[in-house]
């Protein structure tokens, strides 16, 4: 069964966990949630000897997409997700990058947009696609079942959820996601969130107070 290996890098001042994972077989790689800081992530990429193949995206905030279209142009790879729910949020980027001091980020659309059921591709690796709906609307989570890990975002962290108040956020829709499609997964997955330590789904189904 191939295997990736995986190295969280937080970026940005809001310390958002972009994740690298490198197929073992191949040393084909992707990016989850290049948030910022695109110099620091590539030297990053070098340090670990692989080819960048595919640059994966959960949702389109500001601090998990910042570095994508930089990095996707300079080294020719594709950009897949999020879902099209979160079209108007990667519209708005040069707005938002003003508004919250960030560097200058351009507004970009993904090679492809990604749907409940879709699988993701990088050297011998494949990674199922949740749509998770809640944080915002075209929320995706990456899970690869055979390592028992999952990418999920600003969806769950340790002892915490994703924000709602944001433009078109449900809390409803959060907690049905979670509920319903990464709880089921198996208590002994762990999961690695936009921000903050990895956890399991087991750990904050028992000690999770926003779940009880």
């Amino acid at each position: 069964m191939p295997r990736f290996l995986h190295r969280i890098f937080p970026v940005t001042p809001f310390q958002q966990n972009c994740s690298l994972l490198v197929c073992e077989a191949t040393k084909r790689a992707a990016f989850v949630d290049p948030g910022g800081e695109p110099e620091k992530l590539l030297m990053l990429l070098e340090s670990m000897d692989a080819k960048l193949e595919k640059i994966f995206l959960t949702h389109g905030h500001l601090d998990h997409v910042g570095a994508a279209k930089e990095i996707s142009e300079k080294l020719g790879v594709p950009i897949e997700g999020p879902h099209i729910g979160d079209k108007f949020w990667l519209d708005g980027l040069p707005e938002y990058a003003q508004m919250m001091q960030f560097p200058k980020t351009e507004a970009f659309h993904p090679d492809r947009w990604l749907e409940e059921g879709d699988t993701l591709f990088f050297g011998e690796i494949s990674l199922d696609v949740f749509h998770c709906p809640g944080h915002t609307p075209g929320h995706v989570v990456f899970y690869h079942e055979a390592q028992q890990i999952a990418f999920v975002g600003d969806v769950i962290f340790q002892g915490s959820i994703g924000r709602t108040d944001f433009p078109q956020g449900n809390h409803e829709d959060l907690i049905n996601s979670i509920k319903s499609k990464l709880l089921p997964l198996g208590d002994g997955v762990s999961f690695v969130p936009g921000h903050g330590p990895m956890s399991t789904f087991g750990q904050e189904k028992r000690y999770n107070p926003f779940l009880q």
